[in-house]
């Protein structure tokens, strides 16, 4: 198993990843050789990619493309200190595969921390008119280097759960539909076999909290596009680990998914994996509050005894940082959700807990 901590790239943490930031410390660690300006943003900020290896068979990955999706941003930044650092897993993938890897698509998102890019465009809705400049620079690149697996790298929001248990959809993946039938030909099958070999392998590592995202199909998202292209092209979406809001967690087990990934690639391994297994992993379900309040009516008497109260983060940029401000999100009989901190009004230890995060005067003005 590779040591994780060994390549973690400890100059880039927390939520707020930016270009400056990069350009600041991990970029200028980088031989220069292996770093290649691809365009530039709606504000003029430099877009690039990573180039390793020269292998035969070509995988292009890209991350931020939401601004404020920044964990898989923070993964790659890990596997490439991995690759480039050397040993036995490093040389197999550089030998046999040729990567190139787009850390931050959406610079000018990122540095707002916003899901849009400076235009206020959503870019996965972009990739049939291709109205936005980083679009254009996504597929003009996807063209150019033509490859042969596509990885599309988010993050998801705390609300997931993997299927109906009380488990964090801490990975999801997701084999995009390539037609509104959502078909399972063989593009779609190969996605589905690789990401059975990372589930197999992050079952030993987080049992139970891994998902299957949604398949809708929509041809303006770019995965969907992809794979209608005939590109095996698979979704990830970094989630909740607990108590890991910064998702420094979560950002070892996606890059343990992407070795895992790209050592099935390098050594012909696909076939080892039934795509049937893929239909096991659970799908997603939004059940989780982040914060899960019992007993409300003890401090707001016109709540329901058999009311709780649905507590959700909003994530917001002060001072550089996330600053992640609590907003009431559901308020009803919610036996059915999970919270990742469940307070209970009538234990006085958790109402220090409430009012120490400023929960009450939330509570006291919800109206029923």
């Amino acid at each position: 198993m590779i040591h994780f901590e060994r390549y973690k790239e400890k100059t880039i943490e927390g939520r707020y990843v930016t270009l400056k930031s990069l350009q600041k410390t991990w970029l200028n660690t980088l031989d220069s050789s292996l770093v290649e300006t691809i365009g530039s943003s709606v504000l003029g900020n430099a877009i690039f990619s990573i180039n390793l290896g020269s292998g035969p068979k070509k995988v292009l990955m890209w991350s931020q493309m939401h601004g404020n999706e920044s964990t898989t941003t923070k993964a790659v930044l890990d596997l490439v200190n991995c690759l480039v650092a050397g040993g036995a897993c490093g040389e197999s993938i550089l030998e046999n595969c040729t990567l190139c890897i787009v850390p931050i698509l959406n610079p000018d998102g990122a540095a707002a921390y916003t899901r849009v890019n400076a235009n206020e465009v959503d870019l996965n809705r972009d990739a049939k008119n291709r109205t936005q400049p980083e679009s254009v620079v996504l597929r003009e690149l996807f063209e150019r280097f033509q490859p042969d697996f596509c990885f599309n790298l988010h993050d998801q929001r705390t609300l997931f759960s993997a299927g109906k248990a009380d488990k964090p959809a801490t990975v999801s993946f997701l084999s995009p539909s390539n037609n509104p039938e959502r078909t399972v030909d063989q593009t779609r099958t190969v996605a589905m076999q690789l990401i059975v070999a990372m589930n197999r392998m992050l079952q030993d590592q987080i049992p139970g909290q891994v998902g299957r995202y949604d398949d809708g199909f929509n041809e303006n998202c770019i995965g969907d596009t992809f794979q209608m292209l005939g590109v095996p092209t698979i979704l990830f979406e970094a989630g909740h680990f607990q108590e890991d809001y910064q998702r420094e967690d979560t950002r070892k087990y996606i890059f343990m998914a992407l070795l895992e990934v790209l050592g099935v690639i390098s050594k012909n391994r696909i076939t080892d994996f039934s795509h049937q297994e893929y239909f096991d992993i659970p799908e997603n379900e939004k059940l989780f509050f982040d914060i899960l309040i019992r007993n409300a009516h003890l401090i707001n008497e016109s709540l329901p005894v058999n009311h709780q109260v649905g507590i959700r983060f909003v994530e917001t940029l002060k001072n550089g940082a996330i600053d992640f401000v609590p907003e009431v999100a559901e308020v009803g009989e919610l036996a059915a959700s999970f919270g990742h901190s469940n307070l209970d009004c009538s234990i006085s230890g958790h109402m220090e807990r409430i009012e120490r995060k400023n929960l009450l005067p939330l509570i006291q003005n919800i109206k029923s």
